[in-house]
């Protein structure tokens, strides 16, 4: 399908990735940068920027980024062209050039009940009645001013950029922008030249949606199964081509030794179909047990909060592989592992929890005023006492010779072919394609019996839907090798679903303890401190009554009649 933007709006501007943002700062508080001056003070605010598409990646192919745009003053839907090669920069430079149309939209609406506008318009042309889901999100702190040069205006902007795939931050960086606003077009080459100049500013080829989606990818790229699982969908290579990359590089078997963790790390476990369901499981373990052991040093250092969240989302991932497919071993034999899986992913979760309440709450209070910002410290510096309360008993943890011993135990047990594995005898179904339709189908059907409940659900009961939602992704994802590439966009769609139930559960979370601590230390605060604590407490209100209310859009790409032939067909290639 091929289409054109109904009207031809251009945005032409520059940009730079940063090396040091603070030594890039100065040009906002210039008082000339070449001819031009400032036109306006120096301004910040916070953007959300959730980039949609079709599980399908209909609107990519088309050629377009949808994007829809969340701000103080409303939130807006944007499509721009895809540039022509790596990003649209001219030969590798910073100049960017590319269509744009916006329209009002609303988050807890689809786009057939967004006001009418063109970009509305060509949504619809290009997804139909499919559904859109969240493939990336950008959240940006943005400091901005306009400057001017006779009649030309520009808008120069300094962006804190993270990059977040299944709520969790993948990658961040800081970005320079010129946008020209009005004016002459050459005049943005001197001023090219001028930052082009800074050895602290390097031209950027891709836009922010390509440089968010190649960081979603190597997160990806780095744990196949995916950072917690996230299957993402790429304009540039779609998640078919790099997961056939994927398996095709894993059934070469290319091993290295994995020191310290004595595993070889792979690229996937290798599930096979003709597997018995005791051995497809223990690759499973395998996998990721690999990934936990190799996250452990990192998260040892705590420098960064992506190690230690990757080590948590390697042993959710085994306990979920315990739950799948733990009948085909005996429980007796095998209680040891579980439990001690259970005690660390227990203690790697109360300090991971804590790091997304904190990341939340400090982009929340980005855009407010300095006095705001202030006001809301006794409510993070509590949390963060937590947090490091947490963070000791991980490492008492870690340290303990009980650990050890376990995770010497649990390495030999995934590493030893039949290991209390329960006997079946010739006539039993044992393999993968003989037990996985069952299991895949009992999964679904959890999920598909929160149906006639879902309108007049509440908060707890879309809980233990992400939770249904959890298993049926698990169930598929452990055999997503045997299954092929078809099953890619049912997970996408699963994800969709659980993503937006995670975000409306940690902002529950997040108003609970907010009320909590006002009720606890409502002595000890000021006016204006309890004033501020209770505005961010009515915000994630706020925030968990959207998520509620808006909860139908990603319900309908699992409960639809399309997913269920889909994955009837999926499941028949067993």
């Amino acid at each position: 399908m091929t289409a054109t933007l109904p009207s031809r709006p251009i945005e032409l501007e520059l940009k730079y990735r940063v090396n040091d943002g603070e030594s890039a700062a100065r040009y906002l508080e210039a008082e000339t940068l070449g001819s031009f001056v400032p036109a306006s003070p120096v301004r910040s605010t916070q953007v959300d920027d959730r980039y949609l598409d079709t599980t399908d990646g209909d609107l990519a192919r088309a050629g377009f980024a949808a994007r829809l745009r969340r701000t103080r003053k409303g939130t807006t839907i944007g499509l721009k062209s895809l540039a022509n090669g790596a990003g649209g920069g001219d030969a590798g430079g910073a100049t960017h050039r590319r269509e744009e149309i916006e329209g009002p939209a609303n988050e807890a609406t689809g786009p057939h009940d967004w006001p009418a506008s063109d970009a509305r318009a060509l949504v619809l042309e290009l997804a139909g009645d499919a559904p859109l889901i969240e493939i990336v999100t950008v959240r940006q702190v943005r400091r901005k001013r306009e400057l001017r040069d006779g009649g030309t205006r520009v808008e120069l902007s300094l962006d804190e950029v993270d990059v977040v795939a299944r709520g969790s931050v993948v990658e961040r960086f800081v970005e320079l922008e010129v946008e020209l606003l009005k004016g002459d077009e050459a005049r943005l080459d001197s001023l090219d030249g001028i930052l082009a100049a800074d050895p602290g500013l390097r031209p950027s080829r891709l836009s922010k949606l390509e440089a968010a989606l190649a960081a979603a990818a190597r997160d990806a790229a780095a744990e196949i199964a995916g950072d917690d699982g996230r299957a993402l969908i790429e304009p540039i290579a779609t998640t078919s081509d790099l997961l056939a990359e994927d398996q095709k590089q894993g059934a070469d078997e290319a091993e290295t030794p994995a020191e310290p963790t004595g595993l070889p790390t792979v690229k996937s476990p290798g599930v096979t179909a003709d597997d018995h369901v005791a051995e497809a499981a223990r690759k499973v373990l395998r996998f990721h047990l690999a990934r936990m052991l190799a996250r452990e040093a990192g998260t040892r250092e705590g420098t960064n909060n992506e190690e230690l969240h990757a080590m948590r989302v390697a042993t959710r991932r085994q306990r979920a592989a315990w739950r799948v497919f733990g009948d085909a071993f005996r429980r007796g034999r095998t209680k040891r592992y579980r439990s001690g899986l259970r005690e660390i992913a227990s203690r790697l979760g109360a300090v991971r929890d804590l790091d997304v309440l904190l990341e939340a709450a400090d982009l929340y209070r980005a855009d407010l005023p300095k006095v705001e910002q202030r006001s809301l410290e006794p409510l993070l510096a509590g949390w963060r006492q937590h947090r490091d309360d947490a963070r000791v008993l991980l490492m008492r943890e870690l340290d303990s010779d009980d650990y050890r011993r376990w995770v010497d135990d649990y390495r030999d047990f995934v590493r030893t072919e039949g290991a209390a594995v329960v006997p079946v005898g010739p006539v039993e179904p044992h393999r993968v394609r003989d037990t996985a339709p069952s299991r895949i189908w009992g999964a679904y059907e959890h999920v598909r019996g929160y149906e006639n409940s879902l309108r007049w659900a509440d908060v707890e009961t879309l809980h233990e839907l992400r939770i249904a939602g959890k298993w049926l992704r698990y169930t598929i994802e452990f055999v997503r090798e045997p299954l092929g590439q078809d099953a890619t966009p049912l997970i996408n769609r699963v994800v969709a679903l659980q993503d937006h139930l995670g975000l409306m559960n940690d902002a529950n979370v997040a108003a609970h303890m907010a009320r909590t601590f006002l009720v606890e230390r409502a002595g000890d605060l000021s006016t204006t401190e309890s004033a501020a604590i209770g505005r961010y407490l009515v915000s994630r209100e706020r925030d968990v009554a959207r998520l509620k209310r808006t909860v139908g859009v990603p319900w309908r790409g699992v409960a639809g009649i399309g997913f269920r032939r889909s994955l009837g067909r999926v499941v028949a290639g067993l």
